[in-house]
């Protein structure tokens, strides 16, 4: 069965030789591996096109600058592929990870397999050993998967390291101009699963660098926030019980932009907003027994009041 890997590339020549062996030698052969070369400004784009030259699963669509949802939304559009994983292009795969996640999803009936991943920081690569661990796996139901993705107990809605059957994606695009697409489409996206499959079996080497999307903190980073609104509004309206995991996810990520918001008037509506919600939010998400042990401390933190919870845990 064909698999298409999208790999959305801008600026990353230094990274994009490693990506890509790591897919052309993957020992699952059959391939559509469609390279999405987003405006970059660099060499990326030409390498994109050497790499083609040599292998004939590889194909490059050249396109203006439209950002990381854009890319592979144009990728979606093309493919073939029974199957599609993503794959961001500073990072990689280890060689058998397509052949594992493609075995485990046809043994346990699955829509979605999702595999392990290890953090590998710049500089530091060859001196961190990939773990070994055995292929055990564990089973969601759409219910299952969409609570452990919003209490954030073991799932993530990350759109890479994981293999998924095509046809979810029918009607399916990631919002262009948003961070925190794949947070956008996880509720439409999981909701179609009846089964999703997970091992810790690590396959995919995530690469932190400081000059990622989400290394410094931009006013777009509050994307995170009207998502979780719509989110709630949405879930509200179409399926109540999934309501405290959704609320708790959004306690979640107004704790986390309270945080990382830098001091100075022209960020205090941003501070503020956060503020207003996790008020709103806290005594209804204390008394949910799911939620993480991160946000109970935040919610105990909160009555301190914004200066005492800033104090206590903004480094």
């Amino acid at each position: 069965m064909l698999v298409s890997v999208i790999i959305p590339v801008y600026n990353v020549e230094r990274y994009l030789d490693r990506c890509l062996a790591s897919v052309v030698d993957q020992t699952y052969r059959e391939l559509e591996i469609l390279v999405v070369d987003d405006g970059s400004t660099d060499g990326s784009g030409a390498l994109c096109d050497r790499w083609a030259e040599r292998d004939s699963r590889i194909r490059v669509i050249h396109k203006s600058n439209g950002g990381l949802s854009d890319a592979r939304n144009a990728a979606l559009d093309v493919m073939t592929g029974s199957y599609v994983l993503m794959l961001d292009s500073d990072d990689w795969l280890q060689t058998d990870a397509i052949e594992c996640l493609y075995q485990l999803l046809e043994k346990e009936q699955a829509d979605i397999a999702v595999g392990g991943w290890r953090e590998v920081y710049e500089g530091d690569e060859a001196a961190q050993a990939v773990r070994t661990a055995t292929l055990e796996a564990v089973g969601y139901t759409r219910r299952e998967a969409l609570l452990a993705i919003f209490y954030q107990k073991s799932l993530t809605h990350s759109a890479w390291g994981r293999l998924y059957r095509a046809e979810l994606f029918d009607g399916i695009r990631y919002p262009v101009g948003r961070l925190y697409e794949d947070l956008a489409i996880a509720y439409p996206l999981y909701g179609r699963v009846n089964k999703v499959v997970m091992t810790h079996r690590p396959f995919y080497n995530y690469l932190q660098r400081p000059t990622s999307i989400l290394g410094n903190f931009k006013r777009q980073r509050t994307d995170v926030l009207d998502i979780l609104d719509a989110l709630e509004r949405e879930v509200a309206e179409r399926e109540p019980a999934l309501l405290p995991a959704v609320r708790s996810r959004r306690l979640s990520a107004h704790f986390n932009i309270l945080l990382l918001c830098p001091k100075g008037e022209e960020w205090g509506d941003v501070r503020q907003r956060c503020w207003t919600v996790i008020r709103q939010l806290r005594t209804r998400c204390m008394l949910d027994p799911h939620i993480r042990r991160k946000n109970q401390l935040g919610i105990l933190a909160s009555y301190l009041g914004q200066r005492g919870f800033l104090a206590l845990f903004k480094r």
